[in-house]
């Protein structure tokens, strides 16, 4: 709910006031969030390397933060959706279809390697844009659209394809992009990079920034924010282009990364464990709440768990179960502590 605090103006009319300085820092609720899920961060990496010493083996190290890399550019757009009340579920597919175009750009119509980069994320931005437009001003559910989206550009990926894998070769002539995503600077991933300099600077934009205050406005009540002189529509718009642009980078990584789309499983269920990494790193599926360094914190503990998985030799028939129950627990657990909370605030 948005502070409807009023200040007095010279000519002792009353206007309506964002959000103050607690916009500026995160609530102490975020701050136990984060730490609680830190803590369990913690507790997770030191048990599996306890029961599996090649968890903080260099290797393993190395590719456990190229994959928190890759997850973790896409989570950062899936929770800054999730903060305006919205979800998006084609994350997945359109990895599918802007690594399909990727590999026929480059590999088969031989496109300068920039001109093909600047395609896709247009690409990608625009159908973050045509989301955006459907949900503020027709207006559709954003599980609808994003759904239609998740079937529709996975059968577009498929017919663009003709249904066959494709892939990028030696890279010979955008050898760069390559080692963007498999190459490492000073012994860490370049995908980790990359990630820290995008959340480093979405943390900016999301906690520092006027429109980053928009953004949990009209989360917690669209309708009040309207009021108060948001250009609401535009907000939540503006959220799903910021998530196509971060799919876009994810996609091209992922793609450089497998060097192998096949369009009829490529990023396959990618969009969950976005909306997992969200959730379980604090953003409320209400609107409303949310931070990058929870997303991170949990886009971190998904892939120690998956890691966890391999390391134990849990059969990998059951490493959805171990995930889908680790979210079920911190859904569970943030919900008793929000009760409590309110508790103690009405005694």
């Amino acid at each position: 709910m948005i502070n409807q605090e009023t200040s007095q103006g010279e000519k002792g009319q009353n206007t309506p006031r964002l959000p103050g300085p607690e916009t500026r820092r995160l609530p102490l609720g975020n701050a136990r969030k984060e730490l609680g899920i830190f803590g369990l961060l913690v507790v997770l990496c030191l048990f599996t390397g306890i029961r599996n010493p090649q968890f903080f083996g260099v290797y393993n190290l190395q590719d456990l933060a190229r994959l928190v890399g890759i997850y973790g550019i896409f989570s950062i757009g899936a929770g800054i959706v999730i903060i305006t009340g919205g979800i998006d579920l084609s994350v997945g597919s359109v990895f599918a279809l802007e690594g399909v175009l990727a590999a026929m750009m480059l590999d088969e119509s031989h496109w300068p390697a920039l001109l093909a980069v600047i395609a896709c994320l247009a690409v990608t931005m625009g159908l973050g844009l045509f989301h955006g437009l459907l949900i503020t001003r027709v207006p559709l559910q954003p599980f609808i659209v994003t759904l239609c989206g998740l079937l529709f550009y996975r059968g577009l990926a498929r017919f663009i394809a003709n249904d066959q894998t494709k892939g990028f070769g030696s890279g010979e002539g955008f050898e760069g992009l390559m080692n963007l995503a498999t190459g490492k600077l000073l012994g860490v991933p370049a995908p980790f990079i990359v990630m820290i300099v995008i959340a480093v600077i979405m943390w900016i934009v999301l906690h520092r920034s006027i429109y980053g205050r928009y953004l949990y406005a009209v989360g917690r009540n669209e309708e009040a924010a309207r009021y108060s002189g948001i250009n609401s529509q535009r907000v939540i718009a503006s959220a799903y282009v910021v998530s196509g642009a971060l799919a876009g980078i994810t996609g091209l990584l992922l793609a450089f990364y497998t060097n192998s789309i096949s369009p009829s499983s490529h990023g396959n269920s990618y969009e969950l464990y976005g909306i997992a990494a969200a959730v379980l790193g604090g953003c409320s599926l209400r609107g409303g709440e949310g931070s990058i360094i929870g997303i991170l914190i949990g886009t971190a503990l998904l892939q120690v768990l998956q890691n966890l998985v391999n390391l134990l030799g849990i059969p990998s028939s059951l490493n959805f179960a171990v995930v889908g129950a680790v979210i079920l627990l911190g859904v569970i657990t943030d919900e008793v502590i929000k009760r409590r909370s309110a508790r103690k605030v009405k005694a």
